[in-house]
Parts: structure tokens; C-alpha cells; sequence
């Protein structure tokens, strides 16, 4: 494959109207070299994940040295309303039906804001050979990455972009709708990654180096960029199909002290209590269901009943070092 020096550009399009009249736009930047595959990646569908816009412009920066064989879309702020309000999601005033730009994916151009900026952002990836969706998790959420065992090469994507911990989905349903982009894509045979990196809420170094590193892998394993990509690390391969722990009461919640993200629990490990922060009262005790990974821990907080405070996967595949 022929690689030859890259050439940005960058272009804004609307995906949807403020009731003002306003345009709700989204910028775009492409690389392009020599003939080749395209790779889109996106950030920021939830505006307090911080680390996948900063990927994003290192990334800008890395290719605009670079020789490349095909083209690299990179849209940094897919959602700009809910950066703009700071806020996971859109504002409630906009879409209160819709608020979450990854559940209404691929979209509908005739329906609610959430789902128009959506069909206007899939009209920009359907021809895409491989899409990198990057997010961050909270604190109490272990860094992976996520993709479907659908019979793309997303597996072998997942394997290159080099993080420990990856979570692996059973296909979707052929008839589901308002999804995540990752099963959107899946359901269009485009290989896709959800990568979870440390530290939303903030820019954290240490997230942003290894995502940059991540997708530069991801374009070194399709031919993107010359050379190899790194080695990946022992990896642990999780399946996500365990119900989330969620509490029967409310209360205080204080997780385990010797209970931890990417520890494996047993079925009735205790993994954390519940008490009545005015009389003391403890009035649960949370263990786990099943046997599993820990993958997202509450670290406490004010809890109502039947909120999620710990999130267990199912293991596939250990590194030999953690085999029974």
C-alpha cells in the first residue's frame, strides 16, 4: 500500500437548529494521502468526556507529519450542545425524550433533536472501513475497550489498540434501532470501538496518551500508517452479561474496602453496605449475584433505590498469569 504525506482539511456542516434559528454545527477535519481505507474517529457524544477532543487534536497533530494510505475523518465534538451545557448529555430543554446522543443511533432525520444529530452524523461515517468512538468513563470505571463479536475484524482492532481490558458484546439484534454507534455499525458491517478511557470530567495525561497511542495503533493494523503497532499487553477478554448490581435500598452506599475495579468477585462476595446516614441504621448489605470482573464500582455516594453501583463482566479469556 502506497503511503504519501497527508493533506488536512476541515469543513463545518449543520445537524440541527436551536430554537432560535441558530445552526447546531459540527466540525470535521480529513487526512488524506495516497489511496486507502477510511477511518473515522469521533468524541465527544458526551460533553463532560474530555479525553477523547484531546485525543482527537494530538491525533490532528500526529497525521499532519505523517505519509498515510487513505483518509482519516476526525470529528472532535460530536455533540456540541452538551459540551457547550457541560453536561453528559443534551440539555433536557432540547430532547428530553432523547437526551443521550449514543442510545438513538443511526438516527432519524425527522425525529427529535438527539435523533437528527445522529442521522446527520451516520450520513458522514456509512462509508467508513473502521470507526474509533471515544469516550471516558468515570473514576470507578475500569479503561477498555468495547466492540461486538459480529465477524468484522473489530476483535482484531480491539486486540491492537493495546489496553488491558476489553469488554465484547454479542451482536445486535437485526431489527434493533435507536442503539449505540458501535452496534449501529455493527449492524452496517463496519468494525467499531467504543474505547473507554480513565478520567472523564477532566483532562487526564496519562488517558489522553494512551488513547492517541491506541488509535494510532488501530491505523497502523489496517495499513492507515506505516509500521507495526505496539505489541498489546496481556490482555483480559470480558463479556458484559451480568445484571448490574443496583441497590434495594436507599441510603448511603460505601463500597468494600478490599473490593476494587478489575478484581474478580465471587458469587455473594460483599461488595459493599447501605446505611441510614441520620440513625446509623444499616440496612443492606450489597453482594454480587454471580461470580465476575469488576468493571465499574460506585465509591459511595447518596444512593436511591435501584440505582447500579457495580457492574460485573463475565471472563472469556485471562492472561495466563491469572488463570485458576
Amino acid at each position: 500500500m502506497n503511503h504519501e504525506p497527508a493533506t488536512h482539511m476541515s469543513r463545518t456542516f449543520a445537524v440541527g437548529q436551536l430554537p432560535s434559528g441558530g445552526s447546531i454545527d459540527v466540525v470535521e477535519h480529513t487526512y488524506r494521502g495516497a489511496d486507502g481505507p477510511t477511518v473515522s474517529v469521533i468524541a465527544g457524544q458526551h460533553g463532560i468526556e474530555l479525553n477523547g477532543p484531546a485525543v482527537a487534536r494530538r491525533l490532528g497533530d500526529r497525521l499532519s507529519t505523517m505519509s498515510i494510505a487513505g483518509t482519516v475523518r476526525v470529528l472532535p465534538v460530536a455533540n456540541p450542545p452538551a459540551m457547550d451545557h457541560r453536561s453528559y448529555m443534551g440539555p433536557a430543554a432540547y430532547d428530553v425524550v432523547n437526551p443521550n446522543l449514543n442510545r438513538v443511533w443511526p438516527g432519524d432525520l425527522d425525529g427529535t433533536l438527539t435523533e437528527r444529530i445522529a442521522a446527520r452524523l451516520w450520513e458522514r461515517l456509512t462509508d467508513s472501513d473502521a470507526i474509533v468512538d471515544l469516550h471516558s468513563g468515570t473514576p470507578e470505571m475500569l479503561p477498555h475497550v468495547r466492540y461486538c463479536d459480529d465477524g468484522t475484524n473489530a476483535d482484531r482492532l480491539a486486540t491492537a489498540f493495546g489496553v488491558t481490558h476489553l469488554l465484547v458484546d454479542e451482536p445486535p439484534k437485526s431489527d434493533s434501532t435507536r442503539t449505540t454507534l458501535r452496534n449501529a455499525a455493527s449492524q452496517a458491517e463496519i468494525p467499531a470501538l467504543t474505547v473507554e478511557l480513565a478520567n472523564s470530567r477532566e483532562v487526564a495525561t496519562a488517558a489522553v496518551a494512551a488513547g492517541l497511542d491506541g488509535v494510532t495503533n488501530v491505523l497502523k493494523t489496517i495499513g492507515v500508517i506505516e509500521g507495526e503497532p505496539a505489541e498489546a499487553p496481556a490482555q483480559w477478554v470480558l463479556r458484559d452479561d451480568i445484571p448490574a448490581v443496583c441497590l434495594s435500598n436507599a441510603g448511603l452506599f460505601e463500597p468494600a474496602s478490599d473490593v476494587d475495579v478489575g478484581d474478580r468477585v465471587d458469587r455473594g462476595s460483599v461488595l459493599g453496605t447501605v446505611h441510614n446516614p441520620e440513625t446509623f441504621e444499616l440496612v443492606e448489605t450489597v453482594t454480587a449475584d454471580q461470580s465476575g470482573i469488576v468493571y465499574s464500582l460506585s465509591r459511595g455516594g447518596a444512593n436511591a433505590a435501584g440505582e447500579r453501583v457495580v457492574s460485573l463482566a463475565s471472563p472469556v479469556s485471562l492472561p495466563d498469569t491469572e488463570q485458576d
